[in-house]
């Protein structure tokens, strides 16, 4: 009996957790097997291609044909060797390393700029410059391929590593810009007034002091800038046909087709490993930064 003299009708209060107990739980698990059976799914997907290809690496071009699926039978790194030097994906490896290397810290130091006055400052034309940046993601890239050839054809930066890079500062800037837009939105606006009130100006603020707090989201859109423009082919294959500035995407799309039939799969597959290795690694090293950091960049 409560308070009140009202004696709780327990039947009822007792038996609707009991039945709710016994239909949640079972939905649970059935939801939970189901998705763990996708994920694992998934992951063979994706894992087995690779595993295999790690193991094609070291075989020759006979032992692939005669038994694809089995072991090698040891550790061949002559295809490496022939990849590296006689295929050129040594000198391949370079050029990319500096066109998305220079176009990475180039677009870093723009898009975070760029994105941070137009999150922190309000002025005439923001929303309108916001906006624009936002239609570039909406532009296909190969419809720019012919104005793009052109106008870098103009400034004689055809065929030119120089040429690649300012392509790719272009082609990944809006992204940039929209990725880190949220993230400098959402600081407080109290960190800056203090270190105003400090005596910091407007450039000693954004270095030192705001542009380490969205560090998640920085490292999370060069990442995904890294992924972009490691692996673009479109780009490189219109505005670059000198042999000698060629980057992996060209390279092995060359070094698949030069010989016909006659191609070395050995060293084929160990180029495609020495292509995704790079990928792997800055995927392994900023896996921590890069989970969680999209939600964290959400507006206030």
């Amino acid at each position: 009996m409560t308070a009140t003299g009202v004696v709780p009708d327990r039947t009822v209060r007792e038996s609707e957790p009991e039945a709710h107990r016994s239909t949640v739980p079972a939905k649970e698990r059935a939801f939970g097997t189901v998705s763990h059976a996708v994920l694992v799914l998934w992951s063979l997907i994706v894992v087995l291609p690779l595993l295999w290809t790690l193991m094609t690496s070291f075989k020759t071009t006979s032992q692939i044909f005669s038994s694809p699926f089995s072991l090698p039978t040891g550790l061949n790194l002559a295809n490496y060797v022939n990849a590296w030097t006689t295929a050129g994906i040594g000198s391949y490896f370079l050029n990319t390393i500096i066109v998305v290397g220079s176009a990475l810290v180039l677009v870093m130091i723009l898009g975070s700029m760029c994105s941070y006055v137009l999150a922190r400052f309000h002025f005439p034309g923001t929303r309108l410059i916001y906006y624009a940046m936002l239609a570039g993601l909406t532009f296909p890239i190969f419809l720019a391929i012919v104005p793009l050839f052109f106008t870098l054809k103009n400034f004689g930066l055809l065929n030119t590593l120089p040429g690649l890079i300012v392509t790719y500062v272009a082609f990944a800037l809006p992204f940039t810009v929209f990725f880190l837009f949220s993230f400098f939105r959402a600081l407080p606006d109290e960190i800056a007034e203090a270190a105003a009130l400090d005596g910091a100006g407007e450039w000693r603020t954004f270095f030192l002091v705001m542009l380490p707090m969205a560090k998640n989201g920085i490292t999370s859109v060069l990442i995904f800038n890294f992924l972009g423009l490691w692996n673009q082919f479109l780009i490189p294959v219109a505005l670059n046909t000198n042999t000698k500035n060629y980057v992996l995407s060209q390279g092995m799309a060359a070094f698949a087709s030069q010989a016909g039939y006659a191609v070395d799969f050995g060293a084929l597959f160990a180029a495609v490993v020495i292509t995704v290795t790079p990928v792997l690694v800055v995927y392994i090293l900023f896996q921590r930064q890069l989970q969680g950091s999209v939600t964290q960049g959400t507006s206030r």
